[in-house]
């Protein structure tokens, strides 16, 4: 019975990422954030990430191997999460409201010509929409990582990468797996392969 349940849970994941595979528009839009992230730190630029909870995670994740390395031994690329500051986090949440975590960062900390990746399986954190929103309002390229149908971040997207499902665990499996990718593409078409 047990047996039962992980092979349906692991079946799930791959049916989920089948689903991208075959998807030309989620292939385009993948390829099309690269190209936004390389013309980015071409340009001295930083990429930026936000999300909640285990979306947090995966954008801190994400952001060390910008920061990092991947596969490549190579200099840092400026990237970062973020969450990582607890003391701001809690500090502006306490003053403001935790709607407002992500969007003074933008407000006061990024530049035209950076980029934020906002991870959110909803579409819907208000933190989130709120970053996107004063990114937009400063020309900064926004690109989303939801689930199936983007939730409110759609229209705050310049790109948008909506995993085709509705299941939480899911959506972020297939996040870190576009994410490596696009990590991988980056860091080829920065350094060679």
């Amino acid at each position: 019975m047990m047996k039962e349940t992980i092979q349906q849970r692991i079946r799930a994941s791959i049916d989920v990422k089948e689903q991208v595979l075959q998807s030309s528009l989620l292939l385009d839009t993948i390829e099309k954030c690269v190209g936004e992230i390389v013309q980015c730190f071409e340009h001295k630029h930083k990429l930026w990430f936000c999300g909640n909870g285990g979306s947090a995670a995966d954008a801190q994740h994400l952001a060390a191997e910008f920061s990092g390395r991947f596969f490549k031994e190579r200099k840092a690329l400026p990237a970062e999460a973020m969450h990582v500051n607890t003391s701001y986090i809690t500090a502006v949440a306490n003053d403001y409201s935790y709607d407002d975590i992500y969007s003074r960062l933008v407000d006061g900390v990024l530049e035209q010509g950076d980029v934020l990746i906002g991870l959110s399986t909803s579409g819907n954190s208000k933190n989130i929409l709120n970053a996107f929103s004063a990114a937009q309002k400063k020309g900064i390229c926004t690109i989303g990582f939801t689930g199936n149908t983007g939730g409110d971040m759609k229209p705050l997207c310049n790109h948008l990468i909506n995993v085709p499902s509705t299941e939480t665990p899911r959506i972020q499996e297939a996040h870190m797996l576009i994410g490596h990718i696009i990590c991988e593409m980056v860091e080829a078409k920065i350094f060679g392969k």
